[in-house]
């Protein structure tokens, strides 16, 4: 009977034994599926990483691609700019080289200047000689002027060539006396009224508009003027007094100018 009943209780231990294998096998499965889902949750993370570093990166070369684009254009803005200063940094370094040269140079210049001007004086229309000789002669002073050094001269000699050619686009009357030969060789004087067009026409009237004269540049003196123009001439004195609308003026000119058909004589702009 004991023989029976260990053969009888070798079934049930074999299922023990099975169970326990079996649970054992569930366990390790359990085990293996945790191990798959954390590799696998791992390599989700990873996969994660790696695509917000991806994002970043092409974010970033986005970026940088701006920033080169942007200073492309900056340079090129900058090219024509830096091209001028060089430019003007060769032109410095070439005035520099013939500095000397031109400190040399410059009081023969300067006299040259002073020397033209005085001509050009004496050879123009006969208008405001005592101030316009007077600033000549102070320019002929200031060349010898020790005191005085090369920027303050120039600056002197280009003012007063600027006075001058500011008279070429003038137009001025005043009251002043004339000084005319006379029948008997003995010169008169007299007071009267002077307008000047530019460097176009000098004019003069009496006060009381019964003589008037031309100054005509080829012939070095004064030439009548007839009636019609003696009243052009009261015409043009009042538009210089701004007592009369500007217009234009039938005068004979003081200066030979030339055109394809001869010598001009006619109308005066005012």
């Amino acid at each position: 009977m004991r023989g029976k009943g260990l053969d009888y209780l070798r079934p049930g231990a074999a299922l023990c034994a099975l169970l326990l294998a079996a649970t054992a096998n569930a366990a390790s499965l359990t085990a293996e599926a945790g191990d798959a889902q954390r590799q696998q949750a791992e390599l989700q993370a990873q996969i994660d990483a790696a695509d917000d570093e991806s994002r970043a990166m092409l974010a970033e070369l986005r970026e940088r691609e701006s920033e080169t684009r942007r200073l492309e254009q900056e340079n090129a803005r900058l090219v024509p700019h830096l091209v001028e200063q060089a430019e003007q940094l060769r032109r410095r370094e070439a005035a520099l080289d013939t500095l000397d040269v031109t400190r040399q140079a410059l009081p023969s210049l300067q006299a040259s200047l002073v020397a033209r001007l005085d001509a050009w004086v004496e050879n123009d229309l006969p208008f405001m000689q005592s101030q316009r000789r007077a600033r000549v002669a102070s320019l002929e002073e200031a060349l010898g002027d020790p005191e005085l050094d090369d920027a303050e001269r120039m600056e002197r000699i280009l003012n007063v060539w600027r006075r001058e050619l500011a008279y070429g686009m003038e137009m001025d009357a005043w009251r002043d006396h004339l000084v005319l030969a006379a029948d008997d060789a003995r010169p008169t004087r007299r007071e009267v009224d002077y307008l000047r067009l530019g460097r176009v026409g000098l004019y003069y009237l009496t006060p009381d508009g019964r003589e008037g004269g031309v100054w005509l540049a080829e012939e070095g003196g004064w030439a009548p003027l007839d009636d019609q123009q003696r009243r052009e001439v009261r015409k043009g004195l009042r538009m210089a007094r701004d007592q009369r609308a500007p217009e234009l003026l039938q005068l004979p000119v003081s200066q030979p100018l030339e055109r394809e058909d001869g010598p001009l004589s006619g109308e005066v702009g005012a």
